[in-house]
């Protein structure tokens, strides 16, 4: 099988996958047309193909042409509530936008499919295709276990893989990962302060909010720094604040929401009893009150050893002696992917996709309306996730 040449030939029809899905982004579990796209991108090959129940996740199983054990490789295929700003040709309209690189991975995911399908005779086994919605912040990996998608092929899987594009970080075409911990667990701190509204000329007849949770937006910093070791780091942003409609009214709420982030199970028992003490001690400080709510989201990410150790070979043999570096320490990102390697053993791996004409260290990272991915890595981060799913079912033949 000569998987990276197979890839290449294909690149003019992952580019138009991929724009046709940039175009068209859909958020959360229900992914309608982005299901009905993938479905034709798949349409033809030898698959064994079921929808999700609850979500539109798509489950494609190719029975390879000797017994052996199954394989999972997973993509992820949903967008964020982020207005684009690229100015692309075929930029999203509206307040959607695949801006965290998942039209990539859902992309290489089907060309994979494609490529394998192709080779399916010296397939010493099975492989299991995971599309699945929901990936940001919906646990759609969560949803897609209970609905059976390891146990699709019949046998639970003996290894699972899943890329991720960076649009800065990491230069065009360079892939990294780390056994270990790679990425956070995270967390959401829902805060509700409950006063009593007035007129904005007399706060001495009120009971304002606002101030109470001003100031526990920056006591929770603090208290981070004062109470948690920095070589077992724990990172607090809040990303959403309101309060009131009007300068001269003094609402009876205000309410704020707050991503955390962390490695280790005796920090995230820490941050769930310590995070809302501070909430509720300030509200009462202020003679308020507050219902403040720790929501567990996703585990930490732990990337088994050696098949870390086996998709840096893999790209190494595959794609070039330079094209895997690995990841010095752990970053703070998280992802539900981590759910499927706490069930069986895998890696995740990220690929780097910043446009040639950008520095890596200053691009518009994922998650930003500027984010922008290099397509060029389209056909590599393919033959990978298929040489990864064909190279594991023979090693364990």
């Amino acid at each position: 099988m000569n998987l990276r040449d197979d890839a290449i030939s294909l690149a003019d029809e992952l580019v138009r996958l991929r724009r046709s899905l940039h175009a068209t982004p859909e958020v959360g579990l229900d992914l309608p047309r982005t299901q009905e796209t993938v479905l034709a991108a798949l349409d033809g090959l030898p698959l064994e193909i079921s929808t999700g129940e609850g979500l539109s996740s798509v489950t494609a199983v190719l029975r390879g042409g000797q017994p052996g054990p199954t394989v999972l490789l997973r993509g992820d295929m949903d967008a964020l509530p982020v207005a684009e700003r690229t100015g692309l040709p075929f930029a999203a309209p509206g307040d959607r936008m695949h801006a965290c690189g998942h039209d990539l991975h859902t992309t290489m995911l089907a060309g994979a499919a494609r490529l394998l399908s192709a080779h399916r005779d010296q397939l010493a086994g099975d492989v299991v295709f995971m599309f699945q919605p929901g990936e940001e912040g919906f646990d759609g990996a969560g949803h897609m276990l209970a609905e059976g998608v390891l146990d699709a092929s019949g046998q639970r899987p003996v290894a699972a893989y899943a890329l991720h594009v960076t649009s800065g970080m990491h230069a065009s075409g360079l892939f990294t990962g780390r056994g270990g911990p790679q990425l956070a667990a995270s967390n959401v701190l829902d805060v509700t302060v409950r006063g009593a509204g007035g007129h904005g000329s007399q706060p001495h007849k009120s009971l304002d909010p606002i101030p109470a949770a001003c100031e526990m937006v920056t006591a929770l910093q603090t208290w981070i720094t004062r109470t948690f070791d920095v070589f077992d780091p724990v990172v607090l942003t809040v990303g959403d604040f309101h309060a009131g409609t009007q300068a001269n009214i003094i609402p009876d709420t205000a309410r704020f929401t707050a991503t955390v982030r962390s490695f280790s199970a005796a920090n995230a028992e820490r941050l769930r009893t310590g995070l809302v003490a501070v909430c509720e001690g300030i509200a009462a400080a202020h003679g308020l009150a507050a219902d403040a709510r720790f929501l567990d989201q996703y585990p930490v990410t732990v990337n088994d050893h050696a098949e870390t150790a086996f998709a840096a070979q893999t790209v190494r043999e595959a794609l070039g002696e330079e094209r895997f570096e690995p990841m010095a320490n752990p970053i703070l990102g998280a992802e539900d992917f981590s759910r499927v390697i706490d069930e069986i053993p895998g890696a995740m791996v990220f690929l780097g996709a910043c446009l040639p004409d950008r520095d890596p260290e200053t691009a518009p990272s994922n998650h930003s309306p500027l984010a922008a991915f290099d397509e060029a890595v389209l056909p590599d981060g393919t033959a990978l996730y298929a040489e990864l799913a064909a190279r594991r079912l023979a090693a364990a033949a």
